[in-house]
Formats: C-alpha cells, structure tokens, sequence
C-alpha cells in the first residue's frame, strides 16, 4: 500500500526526468482476465484527465475487457478524477454513493478511483475511513501499472492503494484508444512548477517535464498517416515546454516543427500568460495549420490579487501580451479562465477584473467562485467575502462573457467559414458538429459521408455559445 503525501509531492530537485519506455509490459497472465467481462470508466475534468481516460480504456482493452455503456452493466468500474474545484470532488463522492449501491446489489463488481483526486491526502484517508468498498487506487503517476494492481485487487479480495507522491517521470509507450478519429490529444509534457497559490495540480501532477521532441513528432506524424485531421498539444502549462531539457528548444520551435508535419489542424492547451513568448507568437502568425485560437487564462484583472494569486504577471502585462496577439494573429479568438471572489478580492479589485473583459471583449470564458484546495497557500489566507457576494459577482461577470460571446458570433452571420465536422448534433439528428478554426462550434447541415473532413460553410444563424451553416461548394 502506498498513501499520497502532500509534503513530498511538493517537493522539486534538480535531477534530469528520466524517459522510460518499457515500464508497460503486460504478462502473458494478465492479457485474458478480462474476456468475457466489460469495464465502465468515468472521467472529470480537464483534456489531460480526457486522454489519460484513452490510455486507461486502452490497458483495459488489451487485458481482454469490453468497455460498455453504463456503469449497472459493468464488471469493472473507475472513476478517472478532477481535485481542481471542489465542484468536481462533490460529484465524485455523489457518485461513489451510486457506485456503493450497486456493489450492495453485485457484490462482484470491482470498483476504483484513480486520477488528481487520488493524489490527494485527504481523499485517500477519506476512501480508507469512509468508502472502504472501493476496491482500488491509483494516481497520475502509475497509469501504466493498471494490470498489475487490478489483478492484486482481484486474487487479494482487499483494497489496494498505489498513490506515489513524487516528482515523476515520463512514461513512453503507453497505449491508447482515440475518442476520435478525427482530432486527438497529444501530450508534450507533464505537470507544473508555477505553484499558484489557488492551485492543487503541481502537487497532483508533479514537476513539469518536457516529452522528447522526436516523440511528439512521430506520434503526429503517425496520427496525419491515419488520416487524423487536427491535434491538441497539451500540457498543464504548454508554453513552458523544453524549459527542463538540456537543448535550447522551447515551445515555439516545437510548433513549427509540429506545423512543419502538414497536420491541418494545430491547438495547445493551457497557456500560461507568463511563457508566452513573442517567438511564440511569430510562429502561430506564419503557419496557417496553427489554429488562431488562442486559451489564455486570465485569472484576476487585479494586479494585486494576481499577486496574491502567484500569477508572476500583473493587469498591464497581460493587456500588453493579449493586444500582441491580437494584432499579430489574424482573426485570432481569445478565450480565457477567471476566478471570481479569490480570499481579499475587493469590489474594487472584481471591477478591474470587469475592465479587462471589457477591454478585450473574450470570445468566451470559464468562470469560477474560488474554490479553496486543502494544502495550497490561498486554503489558508483568511477569507471574509459572503458567498452571496461571490455569486453576485460571478452573475455579472458571467452576463458581461455571454454579451461579447455573442457578439463574436455575430460577426460571422453569412461568412464562409472553416469547419471540421467530427460528429451528430445534439440539437438535430439530421445535421452535424463541428469546430471552425477558431473554435466556435457550428451545427451543420450537412451529410455523414462528410464527417472527418474540414469543409466551407456559411453561417446563417448565430447563438451565444454556437451556430448554426450550410454547407457550400457541395
């Protein structure tokens, strides 16, 4: 058994990671455990939390399991976690009470939880004291050792935890099932030294850690063979990639060498404001498969709540930085993240955070009450601000994000523009989704045979947070 520890997950050396590629190796024994069994996986949260749900379904598979469609059917269930709001662990535990029932009702069902959630103290000691139904846990650091602790969990009958706090390394070779088979994940690198005070992913995900360049490029390359039309580059702050490796190649050269593959379609999330460099921003200006999207996370329009916050950037550099990319990306879309009500927050401070909304007029944003996370700094600066007084601020931030979301939209009534359809509608049957280049999403009419492929269409109706096109040239 091996228990999560804060003290030691935040800890960082100087050491070089280490890059292993033959820590999955599955034994001949475990390859049939799962035959004629189905699994069931869940998954909160963030793209990263996405695609480590891709490679857990994957080892799942290549143990002989069949994924199904709900959790009453399966015989394998796992919870694949979120720890950044305390939203995602309410939900989390809600649905720990589903899980408990039905191991009432098919006491055969082996149940787990792995994910950020695992990485935390005092989930673990929870699950120990109060869910001890749960059969095992794994964290962020061990996803290649699925096989391993769900046969422990299976000949032991007891509950198996292996959660390690610690720095990390980067596991090569993992296998993974797309979602999609048109637009993919793809990690560069692995977890965050920012240590915002707000913020539980540096203990969680550990030390940031840049993938080899040759790895990331022969898996795009690999993903264009197959006919993949877009990829996402991710990492919890991409911008600070190769800042960890010995050789002088940062971001900016790996979007280049990316774009340099012809894949049609380049993302990267998340930016923080603080590496984005001019380099940067050259490179998404000169390539046109380098999507004029743009996520960059504000937090606060308050330098000093920034301050407070840890964000190493104040109000008036990230102005400067937005207005860069603005005006060097053409048609470039900015979104961003903001938390309302951070411990001091002042009415004046939520009205600074206004004026840069105002300025910038984001084409859409994720907005949040701060959440207090056990164990980071802002969980013990004192916080006297009424919840009402949060929500109402939160009501008028978000009214002023849905007045220029909107009017983004509107500027693209009748314009031709491109769209990767990639699957149904979930408002009509009869017409396709999809994501223009600057990542609105547009339902089309429009017929199956052109899923997969990025076609012109012709905006005729506009919505706050989508569109509606035909589809033109047919």
């Amino acid at each position: 058994m091996q228990i999560p520890n804060l003290l030691e997950a935040k800890k960082r050396n100087q050491k070089d990671i280490l890059i292993k590629t033959e820590q999955y190796i599955l034994k001949e024994n475990l390859k049939k455990i799962g035959l004629g069994k189905t699994y069931f996986v869940k998954t909160y949260g963030c793209q990263m939390n996405e695609h480590d749900g891709e490679n857990i379904k994957a080892i799942l598979e290549d143990m002989s399991f069949t994924e199904c469609e709900s959790m009453e059917d399966a015989d394998v269930i796992l919870l694949n976690t979120c720890a950044i709001r305390e939203n995602a662990h309410n939900k989390v535990f809600g649905y720990l009470g589903r899980v408990k029932h039905l191991k009432e009702a098919k006491p055969d069902v082996i149940a787990g939880l792995c994910g950020c959630m695992a990485q935390e103290e005092v989930v673990v000691s929870e699950i120990m004291q109060k869910h001890k139904y749960l059969d095992f846990v794994f964290g962020t650091h061990n996803i290649h050792e699925l096989p391993v602790i769900l046969n422990n969990t299976i000949e032991t009958k007891s509950q198996q935890i292996q959660v390690y706090s610690k720095e990390g390394d980067i596991i090569e070779n993992i296998p993974v099932k797309r979602e999609s088979k048109y637009k993919a994940w793809v990690n560069i690198m692995y977890g965050c030294d920012k240590f915002c005070t707000y913020c539980i992913v540096p203990y969680t995900r550990g030390k940031q850690r840049s993938r080899n360049k040759e790895d990331i490029l022969d898996e795009v390359k690999h993903l264009k063979e197959k006919g993949y039309q877009e990829v996402t580059l991710l990492g919890q702050n991409v911008n600070a990639y190769g800042k960890d490796l010995q050789e002088n190649y940062r971001m900016e050269n790996l979007l280049e060498d990316v774009a340099k593959t012809g894949i049609p379609r380049i993302r990267f999330v998340t930016s923080h404001p603080w590496d984005f460099t001019d380099e940067m921003i050259d490179v998404i200006a000169k390539y046109d498969n380098i999507m004029p999207y743009i996520h960059l996370p504000l937090q606060s329009g308050s330098s000093r709540i920034l301050k407070l916050m840890g964000r190493r950037y104040s109000k008036e550099s990230y102005l400067e930085l937005a207005h860069k990319i603005k005006e060097r990306i053409p048609n470039c879309s900015l979104t961003t993240d903001i938390i309302v009500g951070f411990p001091g927050e002042t009415e004046e401070d939520f009205e600074e955070t206004l004026t840069v909304v105002n300025e910038l007029k984001y084409d859409s944003a994720f907005t949040f009450i701060f959440s207090s996370r056990v164990g980071t700094p802002a969980a013990k600066m004192e916080d006297h601000i009424p919840l009402a007084v949060k929500e109402e601020r939160l009501q008028r931030l978000n009214n002023l994000v849905n007045q220029y979301a909107l009017e983004a939209n509107q500027a693209y009534l009748n314009q031709v523009v491109p769209v990767l359809l990639e699957g149904m509608s979930e408002k009509n049957e009869d017409m396709l989704m999809g994501y223009t280049d600057t990542m609105k999403l547009v339902n089309v009419k429009a017929d199956q045979k052109y899923l997969g492929q990025i076609v012109d269409v012709k905006i005729t109706d506009v919505k706050t947070w989508s569109m509606d096109g035909e589809m033109i040239n047919i």
